[in-house]
Parts: C-alpha cells; sequence; structure tokens
C-alpha cells in the first residue's frame, strides 16, 4: 500500500488518518514544532512521526495538506525546499487540500512548477470529518481536485471519494470555497441572529417561530452555532480568502465575507468560545451557552474600549 504524508494532524487530518489506516495505508507526518498533543493524537492512531519535511518528501507517495488556510502557502513552501533536497526516483502527489481562494491555489502551484520531484493537485474537502459509524462503514467526506495530474491509484480514489473536476487549477478551491459560502456564511448570519435575539430577550420566541416555520433552518442553525466554536479562528481566514473569490471571480464587493471573517474573529478571540478544542469541548455545547459566552465577551470587550 502507498504510504501517505498528512500536514496536519488536526481535527480533519487525524480523521483521513484513522480513515487510511483502516484501509491498510501508512500514515506519515512531520512531527517538528508540533505541540505534545499533537504528537500524541498521531501516535495514539498510529500515524508515524517524522523530524523534518524533507523526511517525508522522502518516505511519501502522497502528501494531503490539511492547515488553517493562513499557513496554505508556508505549508507549500516547506515541502517545495524539502523536494528540492530530495533523492526520490519518482515524483510525490502534493493534494493542496486546504480552503484557499483559486488565486491562492494558483500562486502554490508555481511554487512547484519546475520541482520534478512534485505533482501538484488543487483540491478541497467538501463534508464532515471521516469517522466509523455505527453500523461499521466509515463515513467520509467529499476530496475534490483539480489540475492537469490525475491521482494513479484506482484505491485511493475510492477510499478518499476522490472526485477530478477538470484540468484546471483553481477550479477545485472554487468549488470549496463557494461550497463553504453557503455553510459556513448561514452559520455566521446564525450566529448573529441568535445573540441578537438573546441580548433582546426574545430568543425563546425566535427559535419557537423557526420550529414551526423553517424546522431544517432551525436544525442547521443550531448545530452550527455548537458545533463551530473549535473552528472559529481557523475560518478568520478562510473567509478573507471568500472575500477575495467572490471579488476576483464573482465581481462582488469583498465586504460581505469581510464581515463574515469579523464574526468569527470575535467567537475567536472575544470570547471563552475561542478555548475550545476538538475533542476536549467544555462549553458552547448548547445554544444558550454559545450565545451567553459570545453576549459577555462582546460586553466586556466594548467596556474595556470606552
Amino acid at each position: 500500500m502507498a504510504t501517505i504524508g498528512i500536514v496536519s494532524i488536526g481535527e480533519m487530518g487525524l480523521g483521513i488518518a484513522l480513515l487510511l489506516k483502516n484501509y491498510g495505508y501508512q500514515v506519515v507526518t512531520n512531527a517538528s514544532e508540533r505541540s505534545q498533543s499533537t504528537r500524541d493524537r498521531a501516535q495514539s492512531v498510529g500515524v508515524e512521526l517524522l523530524p523534518d519535511y524533507v523526511e517525508l518528501v522522502q518516505r511519501s507517495d502522497y502528501i494531503l495538506s490539511i492547515v488553517p488556510p493562513r499557513d496554505a502557502i508556508k505549508t507549500a513552501e516547506f515541502i517545495s525546499t524539502a523536494a528540492s533536497k530530495s533523492s526520490r526516483s519518482e515524483p510525490v502527489y502534493y493534494l493542496d487540500l486546504n480552503a484557499v481562494s483559486p488565486r491562492t491555489a494558483r500562486h502554490v502551484a508555481t511554487l512547484f512548477s519546475s520541482n520534478s520531484n512534485i505533482k501538484f493537485l488543487d483540491g478541497g474537502i467538501i463534508g464532515g470529518v471521516p469517522h466509523r459509524k455505527a453500523s461499521g462503514k466509515w463515513h467520509c467526506p467529499s476530496l475534490v481536485i483539480s489540475g492537469p495530474t490525475r491521482i494513479p491509484s484506482e484505491a485511493l480514489n475510492q477510499h478518499l471519494r476522490i472526485h477530478h473536476l477538470n484540468d484546471s487549477i483553481g477550479a477545485a478551491t472554487g468549488l470549496k470555497i463557494c461550497f463553504g459560502m453557503n455553510t459556513k456564511g448561514f452559520t455566521a448570519l446564525a450566529i448573529q441572529s441568535f445573540t441578537t435575539a438573546h441580548k433582546l430577550g426574545v430568543l425563546p420566541e425566535m427559535r419557537e417561530y423557526l420550529k414551526r416555520d423553517f424546522p431544517e433552518t432551525l436544525k442547521a442553525a443550531e448545530e452550527g452555532l455548537t458545533t463551530m466554536p473549535p473552528k472559529a479562528y481557523r475560518w478568520v481566514h478562510e473567509m478573507l480568502e471568500m472575500a477575495d473569490t467572490a471579488a476576483e471571480d464573482g465581481g462582488f464587493e469583498k465586504n460581505l465575507f469581510e464581515g463574515v471573517s469579523e464574526v468569527y474573529r470575535a467567537v475567536a478571540e472575544d470570547s471563552d468560545l475561542g478555548l475550545e478544542k476538538p475533542g476536549a469541548r467544555v462549553r458552547g455545547k448548547t445554544v444558550e451557552d454559545v450565545v451567553t459566552l459570545l453576549s459577555e465577551g462582546m460586553t466586556a470587550k466594548k467596556l474595556k474600549q470606552e
């Protein structure tokens, strides 16, 4: 079986590592400059820790980049530098699966354009973290990719539900970003709506009316509110990538998703919700707690500014 390098072992990276291990792949990661908790998390599922990016490139057949959007370019630069020092006889496939704009994807592609040791694929992840369902079967998100390169392993294509869109760099990231505008954009609207209703003292009534007239909307809003706290810090920059995409590729102004970015910044930096970690949730597990913590945090910040 192929060896898959994953950078890094966060919530999504860990889920994909578990899925790949289930199918018999060897999974490796660069452990340098990673926290002890990340190292422990990786080792707990059998991911091999490597000392640097050079070793990661040398050992991997495929590398999946799954990092916060703000780190996508830096990670690609590390991999490109490492590949130039590699003694590989065959190229490694680099799947950039980060939530970045098509412009960023095209820039990342240029980092590898003169490097014969790397085959670049533009990509994105659509769907939730892989996990084993009660039935014993695995839930797996869709991995969309684009570019002139093809994944040669049909088994890997099936195991990771890889869908090759077309030969255009930027198509896969564009699809991922546009999909996220709907999901994460909607959650930001729910954050503002539910928090404002709470501060006005009409949140219970608003939820009742939503339950009566738009029950699916209420369900999606409440799920989004209670699952987003540990992810909010990642989404701050992702929303700016959405703003760039809407402007450059859609012809819109940037201010809508710049505002959405500010919503997630408030969650991550102005309230205790920003302390939440995947797999170790303490607060913000109910709608009431989310809006209470965010209201308290925003009020405290305003008082400090005054």
